[in-house]
């Protein structure tokens, strides 16, 4: 809906997207003073009313105009044998692996060595307080870095932090710094992903194809970097999790950087001269 009302205006999406991570400070902090003094057994219903409210503002978002495109006749599924657009979908899909370990186990993983709750809870709010940062510049990058060069760069910056967090956590400040990276391995990413997704699905394709980018990356993804990492945290132990995790941001680097080059335009023939 967001970018079928921005048109090709795919740049500002990052300045609308950056109201879910603000949503999440608010939700986050004010319920953690709230469980101070009621009993937790009032979060479904916490989250029940901000669902309800979803449901409310859903309500009244006009229709967006999903203007005609050439490629509408083409089927879906021919965009996505596309190897630039199934190596997107690909890699997207091992990012979310990725951070399975990060979702599920992170906070337990910091009290564990010795890092009290509130630390842990500032930690959390700096990540998703340099991705507000990431989302509301984001216009400024793209307008000098393609999607794809940003892309590849999270993926590779996602190496970077995993093995921070999987060998450097008895050091703060490899951890606070580890943290402030999720500017990339989110913002950046997320806000590049959707743009590709975006040049590659086009018309009446454009919600079939972030439809497929959120179920694959987010849902297979999640699903599978969640129970993977509950497997190899009892068997390998948490900091050899992490560094798997390293390595699936290391694939999804591969097989981007592999497969996902745009075709090459064919060019032009040239007219010969007359003389």
């Amino acid at each position: 809906m967001t970018l079928s009302h921005l048109g090709e205006r795919t740049d500002a999406y990052g300045r609308i997207r950056l109201w879910g991570s603000v949503g999440f400070i608010l939700v986050v902090v004010g319920l953690g003073y709230a469980f101070d003094t009621v009993p937790i057994s009032w979060l479904p219903w916490a989250v029940l009313a901000v669902m309800l409210g979803i449901v409310a503002f859903a309500r009244v978002i006009p229709e967006a105009e999903i203007l005609p495109h050439a490629g509408d006749h083409i089927p879906v599924w021919e965009v996505l044998k596309r190897p630039e657009v199934a190596s997107l979908l690909a890699a997207c899909m091992l990012m979310a692996v990725t951070h399975g370990p990060y979702y599920t186990f992170y906070s337990i993983y910091l009290v564990d060595h010795g890092y009290d709750k509130s630390t842990v809870g500032w930690l959390w709010a700096l990540g998703v307080l340099c991705e507000i940062g990431i989302f509301l510049i984001i216009p400024r990058i793209f307008a000098r870095v393609t999607p794809r060069r940003l892309i590849l760069a999270s993926f590779a910056l996602a190496v970077l932090r995993f093995l921070l967090i999987a060998w450097g956590v008895e050091s703060a400040w490899l951890v606070w710094g580890a943290q402030t990276l999720h500017a990339f391995t989110f913002g950046t990413y997320h806000a590049a992903a959707v743009a590709l997704i975006h040049q590659h699905f086009r018309g009446r394709h454009q919600a079939r194809g972030q439809a497929l980018y959120t179920s694959l990356s987010y849902g297979v993804g999640g699903t599978i970097g969640g129970l993977a990492s509950g497997l190899t945290w009892e068997s390998l132990g948490s900091a050899w999790t992490f560094t798997l995790a390293a390595v699936s941001a290391a694939l999804a680097w591969g097989v981007y950087a592999v497969w996902g080059r745009p075709p090459p335009r064919t060019a032009k023939p040239v007219p010969a001269p007359r003389f």
